[in-house]
């Protein structure tokens, strides 16, 4: 998978951002058949840091309703990249 499709965009919440000058974790929304390895390779590649752990999960969508059927809109997967101490992600940390 290239790896300019597994990194949609990066998520940038107060949570993330409290995790992230906490604890050096960077959260990104990822395609949703991505491994945790191609995670990694793509971080690596991309932003060249070292990546130490990922953590992924699947977000629940929001519950629409179209006439009588109901699906869940909006499902993403979000991963948690933990990178090692001394390095940043400069696009992640102007916001």
């Amino acid at each position: 998978m290239d790896i300019y499709k597994i990194i949609k965009k990066p998520s940038l919440t107060e949570k993330s951002g409290q995790v992230r000058d906490k604890a050096n974790f960077y959260t990104f929304h990822v395609d949703k058949n991505a491994s945790k390895k191609e995670i990694k390779n793509a971080v690596q590649e991309l932003f060249k840091v070292h990546v130490l752990r990922v953590n992924t999960v699947m977000m629940p969508g929001k519950a629409k309703r179209f006439g009588r059927s109901a699906s869940d809109a909006h499902r993403f997967k979000k991963a948690l990249v933990k990178i090692k101490k001394d390095e940043k992600i400069e696009i992640v940390e102007g916001v």
